[in-house]
């Protein structure tokens, strides 16, 4: 059996989904869907396990039934490794699927947790198929049985993956979906990752560390610790991680998320963080070396009875007014070690409330803990549209030396990208936000650190826009530019940076001297957008640089990647390659750093899963991979699906056809399936054309809702013989038609599998090159496109003076005039 791709995994479970979709929203059908593909999952590993120890046994000469009997036996099964008992494999519960489905489920999830009591304890027990979900919503047997019908498809062991951790990415693929359908509900416990991921990139976890978050959600931020520290040539398997969810169903969540990736030492407690701190040793708080947190927004709390109450020891917060915002932030500060770095989401109002909120902010900031406010964009976060902000926290050691005297405040609500429902900080913002970080300089308008005693002197008002405003500057208006032509050389020189990058002479090549006037220069007699217009062709060159220092650090390095399938070292590789990428091309000066190493982690992110099945399988392997993506994409959905799903596969045939592996592999066969396209809309436009107008009335009830025979139309109707031909031979293009489209998953399975290891490892090169280099000329498309609306700007702004507008207004009058005269009325 061909193991399963990412894609298709994902289109797999999310088809689940569809099942339950319409029945019930997804902050509710999502329990079942992962109950069932934890079900799944752990039959179909044990089977696997089951069959290889039987196999172990009879080469040791025991016969087939002894090996068979042993097998059975929890003892026989390492104490960490999943037992799954006869009552909860899949075998069992497909045979039991066409009576009592549901509790054949309940029975099997119990009995898995029962079995796997330390690994497992209550995290299945919460989901019942028997009882009803969001008032009267109960899952009906005929969709209990479509369900189990659907995750029977395919395996899900170990085996069955093209790369090792492909389960993992799916179910986080699943999380993200859920929180996006979701919206509020969804979202409440998924932070966009790519949030996390900076998070990450502020306090390094490492090899040998512990992580911690107290309102740990799905445990996006634990797993992500340890994608950090393995994309960073650590051991992630020497990172500890530790959450608290109050949640139910999100915590079981975590817990399986957890073990979907194959962390089986994690330690999720059940329980409000603030009531009931539980990670607790000796007595005592536990203390990590990295806290990862969005608790969440403008929560109550209750003093009476809360344990630890002396991590509260710079104030209380009112209980009610939803502001124990806070009070999470006090537990993080009281559990992180000594030398311990955190970062928390918090809301804007933590910066500035004042009463009690205030007295624990100073108290916070005079004690060296807070490192850096990062102002966050609008609806980057699920559920909520405000801005957030992180906060950057140290442990009672505070922050290192040339730190302690100053909070970083950096202002980037402007660094994001416009998405059609939510915002999206991308790898290029992070990487701005973290190099400021990293700096501790001042960047105008983006960056600043301020002294404690400024803060002071603000009432320890953190509000980000009192200390960095990034308000853009007003337009400028040149008052004797607009009465009497040409623009101000000072505008010129404020935009000098932008034309340097483009290696632009803006003087020479877009504005001539003035004579008489030296501090202005006019436009070009061919027009302001004319000029405009040649923006792009004086950029070129620069652009050319550009690319050439682009395919010269290709060729220096390439290698690197052709080699991933040998070395395997995937951190090391990615080091090499965002490091020297910057340091090749910056020097050409048309990007900066921070655009260069946005785009180099933005690529080598997409690539990620590539790039473990390259590892896994080689170059020829990741493109057979492809073509069964590829492939699976065409499978019909099932007949009970709704329109909405039909939707979804026609478009995922149609993203499939246009995967850039077809042109390259089957040229031709696109060529002659474009070719049959364009004959068939060609010859049904014909048939339309030729074929008599429908009449839209019946006779003998009148005009009303028809037209008139004689103001049809029939100049373009053809005669019936001659219709009946071109119908004919419509069908016949639409047969042929169909049947080259049947031929396609064939044309490239075929093709795939002629090409020798050296073809599809420069396929695969050229992809990735194409995919970085796409990367990069987007930031130079947009740097461009902002040059030439900065110019277009002074067109309109100055290019008709006051003199011209007297000029049209004293003609406009004199014709008026005139055509006063002619009527007689002058």
């Amino acid at each position: 059996m061909a193991q399963l791709t990412l894609p298709q995994l994902e289109r797999h479970l999310y088809a689940a989904a569809d099942i339950l979709r319409g029945k019930m929203d997804a902050a509710q059908y999502q329990d079942y869907i992962f109950g069932m593909l934890f079900l799944k999952r752990a039959s179909d590993q044990f089977d696997v396990a089951q069959a290889a120890l039987v196999k172990k046994l009879v080469t040791e000469g025991k016969s087939q039934e002894q090996a068979e009997r042993i097998s059975e036996a929890r003892g026989a099964y390492k104490a960490h490794e999943f037992y799954v008992p006869q009552e909860s494999r899949w075998s069992t519960i497909v045979g039991k699927s066409r009576t009592e489905p549901a509790e054949a489920l309940n029975v099997a999830l119990a009995q898995l947790e029962n079995h796997n009591h330390q690994a497992l304890d209550g995290v299945l027990s919460y989901i019942s198929f028997t009882e009803s979900r969001g008032g009267n919503t109960k899952l009906t047997k005929p969709v209990i049985q479509q369900l189990i019908d659907h995750f029977s498809e395919y395996r899900l062991s170990n085996e069955d993956f093209e790369f090792p951790d492909l389960l993992g990415y799916a179910y986080e693929y699943l999380i993200g979906e859920f929180a996006d359908e979701g919206g509020k509900k969804g979202g409440q416990f998924y932070t966009p990752r790519s949030v996390i991921r900076m998070m990450n990139q502020l306090v390094k976890p490492q090899s040998g560390m512990s992580v911690y978050d107290p309102c740990c959600g799905s445990a996006g931020m634990l797993i992500l610790a340890k994608e950090y520290v393995q994309d960073h040539g650590g051991d992630e398997s020497h990172l500890s991680v530790y959450g608290q969810e109050d949640n139910g169903s999100a915590w079981a969540m975590a817990r399986m998320n957890l073990l979907m990736h194959g962390v089986a030492d994690g330690v999720i407690h059940h329980g409000d963080t603030l009531a009931d701190p539980q990670h607790v040793q000796g007595g005592q708080l536990q203390r990590f070396d990295r806290i990862l947190t969005n608790p969440p927004f403008a929560q109550n709390y209750r003093r009476a009875g809360m344990k630890f109450a002396e991590r509260m020891g710079y104030g209380w917060t009112p209980e009610s007014g939803k502001k124990a915002d806070l009070m999470f932030i006090q537990h993080v500060l009281a559990v992180l070690e000594a030398d311990g770095i955190a970062a928390s989401v918090m809301p804007h109002g933590v910066l500035f409330r004042g009463g009690e909120e205030q007295k624990i902010r100073r108290q916070i900031i005079e004690e060296g803990r807070l490192e850096a406010v990062i102002g966050i964009g609008p609806n980057v976060f699920y559920g909520t549209g405000i801005p957030a902000c992180i906060l950057v926290l140290r442990g009672r050691d505070g922050a290192p030396e040339g730190r302690r005297d100053g909070v970083l405040f950096i202002n980037a609500d402007r660094e994001v990208t416009a998405g059609r429902t939510q915002n999206l900080l991308e790898a290029q913002h992070a990487e701005k936000i973290v190099s400021a970080y990293e700096s501790w300089n001042e960047i105008p308008g983006f960056a600043r650190v301020v002294k404690i005693s400024e803060l002071a002197q603000n009432d320890y008002n953190l509000n980000i826009r009192r200390y960095v405003d990034n308000t853009p500057a007003p337009e400028p208006q040149d008052v004797r530019a607009h009465l009497y032509g040409g623009v101000p050389r000072s505008e010129i020189a404020a935009r000098k940076a932008q034309f340097d990058a483009f290696g632009i002479d803006p003087e020479g090549a877009l504005f001539r001297l003035r004579d008489g006037d030296p501090e202005y220069v006019d436009f070009l007699s061919e027009g302001y957008e004319a000029t405009a217009a040649r923006i792009p062709g004086l950029a070129q060159e620069r652009e050319v640089v550009l690319g050439r220092a682009f395919h010269t650090w290709w060729r220096e390095h390439r290698e690197q990647l052709a080699k991933l399938p040998v070395h395997r070292q995937k951190s090391q590789t990615r080091k090499e390659l965002l490091t020297t990428f910057v340091a090749a091309l910056k020097p050409v000066g048309v990007l900066d750093s921070n655009q260069l190493a946005g785009a180099a982690a933005a690529w080598w992110f997409d690539a990620k899963n590539d790039l473990d099945v390259l590892m896994a399988k080689n170059f020829k392997g990741l493109i057979d991979g492809w073509v069964r993506s590829i492939a699976s994409a065409f499978e019909e959905p099932s007949a009970k699906a709704d329109a909405k799903t039909k939707a979804r596969y026609r478009a995922a045939m149609r993203k499939a056809r246009e995967h850039r592996l077809v042109p390259e592999l089957i040229p031709a066969y696109v060529k002659q399936l474009e070719t049959a396209e364009a004959l068939v809309a060609k010859l049904d436009a014909e048939v339309k054309a030729g074929s008599p107008p429908k009449k839209t009335a019946k006779a003998g009830q009148g005009d009303e809702g028809g037209e008139d025979e004689e103001d049809l139309d029939l100049s373009q109707v053809l005669p019936p013989k001659q219709l009946a031909a071109l119908k004919k031979r419509q069908r016949e293009s639409k047969l042929e038609l169909a049947l080259i489209k049947a031929s396609f998953v064939t044309e490239l399975s075929e093709a795939a599998k002629n090409l020798t290891p050296a073809q599809a490892q420069e396929v695969v090169l050229r992809f990735l090159n194409a995919d970085l280099y796409a990367r990069m000329t987007r930031f130079v498309t947009a740097d461009l496109r902002a040059l030439v609306i900065a110019f277009r700007k002074w067109g309109e702004k100055y290019a008709v003076t006051m003199e011209h507008l007297d000029q049209e207004r004293e003609a406009s009058a004199k014709r008026l005039r005139g055509y006063l005269e002619a009527l007689g009325y002058a």
